[in-house]
């Protein structure tokens, strides 16, 4: 089954239309957006921050478990 055949599939499964529309609205600004669009649109500072991180994330000392994050996270993933 290809990646479109499965989405579709994932999509006939969603009964909540508020849920569909707001995939909707973020696959088509992700569809609209140009090569380059977002990063143009942070400033330096948030540029700095974003290349850093992306360096660190090779450092596996930084890294957590998946356990751990979702511990962190537990807040927001039982809503």
């Amino acid at each position: 089954m290809t990646t479109k055949e499965s989405f579709h599939q994932l999509i006939d499964l969603i009964e909540d239309e508020q849920k569909l529309k707001s995939y909707f609205d973020l696959i088509e600004k992700l569809n609209s957006q140009k090569p380059g669009e977002l990063w143009g649109s942070l400033s330096q500072e948030q540029k700095n921050e974003l290349l850093l991180s992306y360096d660190e994330s090779f450092n596996e000392k930084n890294w957590v478990s998946h356990q751990e994050a979702k511990r962190q996270h537990a807040q927001w993933l039982t809503k």
